[in-house]
């Protein structure tokens, strides 16, 4: 049978590979119910409890498929019978992130408690150290535009995939967009997700890609525009293509390490003399 240590150890990697891999089921297999976290981001008091704990994950999964690592460099365990410690040092950070502080690492600390004849995670710690603002170097645009311009990727393959929650992963909740049709604005995730879904079915049982040929993106800071015309092309099964163009602005904000979109605006140009609108232009 594995030792204290081993079994400890082992149970830290199974963690950190869940992390990786945004897989919630395996994070949370082996926490106690009552576990309390002091994590990096507020609340300052710590989260309390497995289904608070269970609430900041999905947040960072967005983060990190844009690109970040989560690997653990170096781990260490002291086990007791029924207590035990671990400690480690995690590469966690985006292209971005490792440019402007390379050395930087994520510090890792559990406690763990025997219950019922398995190691539990009784308690968890995060930080990085603090950064010295005079050293600190400015944040790389290019790796943040570059981060962006993969989450449009992301969603050119989720839309030939027709994979509904790969379009959502990088909305905000609190999202406003103003889409090619009425109402005037769709406010929240939930109207642009609805949007989404009717855009792929419209395709039926065919295909449909979308793509921004011209994509241009200004990143500063935290803040990101990108814009571009939009080509949308749908093969309805049976039936002739359809390709339309139509401009889109898209602003992004980086909220807790995730970029996501926080306002659209798509339009047709129209016709004056009939308001119609213009649906077949070609750039």
């Amino acid at each position: 049978m594995p030792s204290n240590e081993e079994q400890i150890r082992a149970l830290v990697e199974r963690w950190a590979a869940a992390v990786h891999d945004g897989n919630l089921g395996g994070v949370l297999a082996d926490h106690a119910e009552d576990m309390v976290m002091f994590d990096v981001p507020p609340p300052y008091e710590g989260v309390r409890g497995l289904d608070a704990y269970r609430e900041i994950w999905p947040p960072f999964f967005r983060w990190q498929a844009q690109g970040a690592s989560f690997e653990v460099e170096s781990l260490d365990v002291e086990a007791g019978e029924d207590v035990a410690l671990a400690y480690a040092l995690l590469r966690c950070g985006t292209a971005a992130d490792f440019a402007a502080r390379p050395e930087n690492r994520l510090r890792l600390t559990l406690g763990l408690r025997r219950r019922e004849g398995r190691w539990v995670v009784t308690h968890e710690h995060h930080s990085f150290p603090l950064a010295d603002p005079a050293a600190e170097p400015a944040p790389d645009a290019a790796a943040a535009e570059a981060e962006v311009r993969r989450l449009h990727q992301r969603w050119f393959e989720g839309t030939a995939a027709k994979d509904l929650d790969a379009l959502m992963d990088a909305v905000a909740d609190d999202v406003v967009s103003y889409e090619h049709d009425q109402p005037l604005r769709y406010v929240g995730v939930n109207a642009v997700r609805e949007v989404c879904a009717a855009g792929l079915a419209a395709s039926g049982d065919g295909s449909v890609a979308w793509d921004v040929p011209d994509l241009t993106i200004v990143v500063d800071g935290d803040l990101a525009v990108a814009w571009g015309l939009n080509r949308v092309s749908v093969r309805p099964s049976g039936g002739p293509p359809i390709e339309s163009w139509s401009r889109g602005t898209r602003v992004f904000q980086r909220r807790d390490g995730a970029w996501l979109m926080t306002h659209q605006h798509l339009s047709y140009p129209y016709d004056p003399s009939t308001g119609a609108a213009l649906t077949d232009l070609r750039p």
